[in-house]
């Protein structure tokens, strides 16, 4: 016979009270550890601040970017730029325009900049991961050694080098540099974890099952496989702004200033930095802030999702 207290302590086992990750899944567990972790609410707190301001950029904004509303206010001579005043509380750039509006319109062109090249970056690793994980043999080979030269060449400089290859640089040109960079480390990523997947129990059972080898791959690997990538998608998001910002403060960004991106801002802001320095501190500030958040993110995610954490 049971008693009581052995009877309560089994219920509470089945029901997942015995301990606190106890009968539920990773991602279950995970989040419960990402609620308790201090540098995760700060980076989604950041990261959130950022998309609402980007998103609502066109209302918060006081006025066109592109407008030179304050040129009255610019002297060249004595070199004088607006200060801060009434309705534009960052003043204005070396040609009058609103400052506060251009921060907030260019976090839309760093954000739009940021995404499309990790979503580039990751469909293409994912191709190459998944033909050098699931197929093997001299296609791995290939894959691998392509890769391997790619990761040679440092990422910014390989960045430069694609954007140097267009005759005429524009934001897409940016996009494509910054996502070139972030391929090879996806499809390495994705290999890796593919490759863990095909020494598996269940990958096993399915070919003894005689089950066809591109149902194993997508049903079995692949779904398996992503975790590692998804987190690392979050830490290529700090990377991806901080190298497109370095690729238009070098000149290989879109020529028309008349839409702003923070990295195009603080290009500009070089000629000045020394008598207005606050030209450059808000793009530089708000590029180190916003790739900090992705990168607690990421480093919080890739903890929370570790099983060797789990307790």
């Amino acid at each position: 016979m049971l008693t009581s207290s052995r009877r309560q302590r089994i219920d509470d086992l089945a029901a997942g009270g015995g301990a606190p990750d106890a009968g539920v899944s990773l991602a279950v567990s995970a989040w419960r550890r990402l609620r308790r972790s201090p540098l995760f609410l700060v980076g989604a707190a950041i990261i959130g601040v950022f998309v609402v301001m980007a998103l609502l950029a066109p209302w918060l904004a006081q006025h066109d970017p592109a407008l030179r509303l304050l040129d009255d206010q610019v002297s060249r001579a004595r070199n004088e730029i607006p200060p801060a005043q009434p309705g534009h509380p960052l003043g204005g750039d070396q040609q009058g325009r609103d400052l506060y509006s251009r921060m907030l319109l260019g976090s839309q062109q760093t954000l739009l900049v940021a995404v499309l090249a990790t979503v580039i970056g990751l469909g293409g690793g994912l191709v190459l991961g998944t033909l050098a994980g699931a197929i093997g043999g001299w296609v791995d080979s290939v894959v691998m050694r392509l890769v391997d030269v790619m990761l040679s060449i440092p990422s910014l400089l390989l960045a430069v080098s694609v954007g140097a290859l267009f005759a005429r640089q524009t934001q897409f040109t940016v996009i494509l540099a910054v996502a070139i960079v972030q391929i090879p480390i996806f499809a390495r990523l994705l290999r890796g974890s593919m490759l863990a997947q095909r020494a598996s129990d269940h990958v096993l059972a399915a070919r003894a099952l005689g089950v066809r080898r591109r149902a194993i791959v997508f049903r079995h690997m692949l779904p398996n496989s992503l975790g590692p990538v998804v987190v690392q998608s979050t830490l290529v998001l700090a990377i991806a702004i901080i190298d497109a910002a370095a690729l238009s403060f070098l000149g290989l960004g879109a020529a028309d200033d008349s839409v702003p991106e923070w990295g195009q801002m603080l290009g500009r802001a070089q000629d000045v930095i020394d008598s207005h320095p606050q030209l450059a501190f808000w793009p530089a500030g708000a590029i180190i802030t916003v790739a900090l958040g992705f990168t607690l993110v990421g480093e919080s995610l890739r903890d929370a999702l570790d099983p060797k954490n789990r307790r």
